[in-house]
């Protein structure tokens, strides 16, 4: 049947003599000499029509690409150094006011200032205390976004005996140049050590500037060991060596083509580090899952059904390249929900994501094509013994397939009682923002937070940072100096700009990261004067905590809600794309039942290398749904695809699960191989988050390929049969026509 959206007034592709197009291609693999005809007569669709013309203009195509990238590659180096470390926040927030209002009218004096703690064996008054801290300010001073210098105060930034003091750098600048300025600054002022002195710069700008340096550091650890492990699993996959360079070749186009997008958008924006790392996960494994779907199709196309090069070219856009279009769509829908949390972090990182999806999905659908059609047989250069590269139906997957067929209930059930009780102790999961414990031991920023809090108590890292009118100060000072979760309070401090503002800070009982620090902070927001703003580096933390739990629930919905309905106009069956969307929130729950029993119980924690803080850091459940629900949905268009592609074709709903499997199992099967192995490796270094991305990840893809992809789902399709692909004719009448079938 003809596919319902090829509208083509092309002329049909007929055959031309296979060996003769064979030597013609052998000889000179320029795709306009390859006959134009295939047997079947086929008009293609609007896919099929975009990889026939971006072969028979490869010289305009290769140009574009080489611009591109190369035009983008320029920016590319520069994506470490200039892409920011803050953003972490809630905007909006009353603790974002403090930040800016401390700002603006009082010297800087704001949870981005940099804390520059002083120890020493003897009072800082004399030996060497006097020289390292005249050296300190003058370091700060030099500094265009530090704002005002301010000594340590007996009473406030001093400790009793006088051998530990703060100095404190007044934020000048925005957080982004807080971070970059930490982090210039940082090795300048440990550097003023002495034998009897240590100085060690500590604060929320120092404490992101040495995240991003250790994150940096696990990121290029985990590429050493993810880029040969994904190679040798490529050639498993592919049976080629050429063609498992393929989704390398795409992933790289991918990644620097994104990294150059990300510097320039920054200009306008700050843009989060974090966007560039799950950029470059993200444009690994879908380039890998994208070019597997497309090359393996090719290569059934053109060794296995001896198609002509334009009749397989077509082909397998008009099959693959559309299942990878709406896969891709789908992907970007997903992502796109995170955009709902006000936070400039969440929405670059979602954003640099969505961008890399897009050059991969670009390159899948107009480079690929036309590197295929260069390559044509020499695509399975260097191939395995046993590899059989004409083979796109798996004889392993349909054996496999009619054994789910036979027995539903057995490989359902077992699979369905798996995902359920791993995900059981999700029910028990804690979440907070990310404590110190996220930072190596000998970083900056953790050695002066323990000396802060050992010479001038628990609370001391944590000061809380009161904005009250002029006239409400006293009653302010009251309601602190009577609260139980509060140690002591400073006098209001005045502004420099004549502002009719008081600043009080106030010292909490215990350590930033304890929960009880939440309810004094409710308290005080209830007792204090009118007006009053409560913020904090503490403080801020706890309010995108607040944010992030109050936007989880909406974006899950509307996430799972433009997942269904995508799929819906993919597969014009209601039916299977509702349990499709459904079943993939079995492998999510999953994975987080798991993150609770290791991260927060702390099961394993020796065998990945770090320390429990005994909860999972808040943002990972609304930022990794979005990421797990995307890639669960990415194998769920693969095979459902396969599946409509072959309803289409027999009406038979045996065929349709049993042609699903045995086409699309061994492609999900490597893929889901691909990105275990690449999320892992991010577990076996750097500080806590990037672990906690590759375990959950890494477990979620692997429930989700091997459990819910290539058991659970298909099961599905077997219980509900043809009533799978039913659809009433109002449905069918509002839907845009999408088939899959290429007969």
């Amino acid at each position: 049947m003809d596919d319902p959206v090829q509208t083509t007034d092309a002329a049909p592709i007929r055959a031309g003599d296979q060996r003769d197009d064979e030597q013609r291609t052998d000889a000179r693999p320029d795709v306009e000499q390859v006959p134009p005809e295939n047997p079947e007569g086929h008009r293609p669709g609007p896919l099929g029509r975009l990889g026939l013309w971006v072969t028979a203009h490869g010289k305009i195509v290769t140009a574009a690409w080489i611009l591109l990238v190369v035009g983008l590659g320029i920016f590319a180096p520069f994506v470490e150094k200039n892409l920011s470390g803050a953003g972490w926040q809630a905007d909006g927030s009353d603790s974002v006011a403090v930040r800016e209002l401390a700002v603006e009218h009082f010297g800087g004096n704001a949870s981005s200032a940099i804390q520059v703690v002083v120890t020493g064996q003897q009072p800082l008054t004399s030996g060497d205390g006097p020289r390292v801290l005249a050296e300190i300010t003058d370091v700060l001073k030099g500094d265009s976004r530090v704002s005002e210098v301010m000594a340590p105060m007996p009473g406030a930034t001093l400790s009793p005996d006088g051998k530990t003091g703060i100095v404190l750098a007044g934020a000048g600048a925005d957080t982004n140049d807080m971070v970059r300025a930490a982090t210039d600054l940082t090795p300048k002022l440990k550097a003023l050590s002495t034998a009897d002195v240590q100085v060690a710069p500590t604060g929320a700008s120092v404490l992101w500037s040495d995240f991003n340096s250790a994150n940096l550091e696990a990121m290029l650890t985990s590429e050493m060991i993810s880029w040969p492990v994904t190679l040798g699993i490529l050639v498993l996959a592919f049976g080629a060596l050429v063609a498992a360079g393929l989704p390398l070749l795409l992933t790289l186009a991918g990644l620097i083509a994104s990294a150059g997008v990300l510097v320039l958008l920054n200009e306008l924006m700050p843009v989060s580090i974090w966007a560039m790392n799950f950029a470059m996960m993200f444009s690994l494994a879908l380039g890998i899952d994208y070019a597997l779907f497309v090359v393996v199709r090719f290569r059934a196309a053109r060794m296995g059904q001896q198609l002509s090069m334009r009749a397989a070219i077509a082909q397998t856009m008009d099959t693959a390249g559309k299942a990878v279009l709406l896969s891709g769509a789908t992907v970007l829908v997903s992502l796109s929900a995170v955009m709902l949390v006000p936070s400039p972090s969440f929405r670059s990182m979602a954003g640099g994501i969505m961008i890399s999806v897009l050059f991969v999905l670009a390159a899948t659908l107009t480079l690929l094509p036309l590197v295929l059609a260069k390559l044509d047989h020499r695509i399975n250069k260097f191939a395995l013994p046993w590899s059989k590269v004409a083979e796109h139906r798996s004889p392993a997957f349909e054996r496999w397939a009619e054994r789910l067929w036979r027995q539903p209930l057995r490989w359902g059930g077992a699979a369905l009682v798996i995902l359920v009780a791993l995900a059981v102790p999700i029910v028990g999961l804690n979440t907070a923002m990310p404590s110190i414990k996220v930072l190596p031991e000998d970083s900056s920023a953790r050695v002066g937070y323990d000396q802060v809090k050992s010479a001038l108590g628990d609370g001391a890292p944590g000061m809380l940072s009161i904005i009250v009118p002029t006239d409400q100060a006293g009653a302010a000072e009251q309601v602190l100096k009577s609260d139980s979760g509060i140690v002591a309070a400073l006098p209001p401090m005045s502004p420099t700009d004549g502002a009719d503002l008081r600043m009080i800070q106030a010292m909490p009982t215990v350590d930033p990261s304890d929960p009880a620090l939440g309810q004094t902070v409710d308290r005080l927001r209830e007792t204090l004067p009118q007006g009053s703003l409560v913020g904090g580096a503490a403080v801020e933390n706890l309010d995108l905590k607040s944010q992030l739990d109050t936007s989880t629930p909406l974006v899950i919905a509307v996430v799972m809600l433009l997942g269904f309905l995508l799929l819906l106009v993919a597969l014009q069956a209601p039916l299977i794309a509702f349990l499709g969307t459904l079943v993939s929130l079995l492998s999510t729950a999953a994975a987080f039942g798991m993150a609770r029993l290791v991260f927060q119980d702390g099961i394993g924690a020796s065998l990945f290398g770090f320390e429990s803080q005994g909860f999972l850091d808040a943002w990972a459940p609304v930022f990794f749904f979005a990421m797990i629900f995307a890639i669960a949905m990415d194998y769920t268009v693969f095979l459902l695809a396969s599946a409509k592609e072959h309803w289409e074709t027999e009406h038979d709903a045996k065929a349709a699960m049993i042609g699903a499997v045995a086409h699309s199992g061994r492609v999900i099967f490597a893929a889901g191989g691909v990105m275990v192995a690449v999320f892992f490796t991010f577990a076996l270094s750097g500080p806590l988050p990037p672990k906690e991305m590759g375990v959950i990840l890494g477990v979620a893809v692997l429930l989700d390929a091997f459990l819910v992809r290539l058991v659970l789902l298909p099961v599905i399709l077997r219980l509900t049969g043809r009533a799978a692909w039913a659809s009433p004719r109002w449905l069918q009448k509002m839907l845009p026509k999408v088939s899959f079938s290429h007969n």
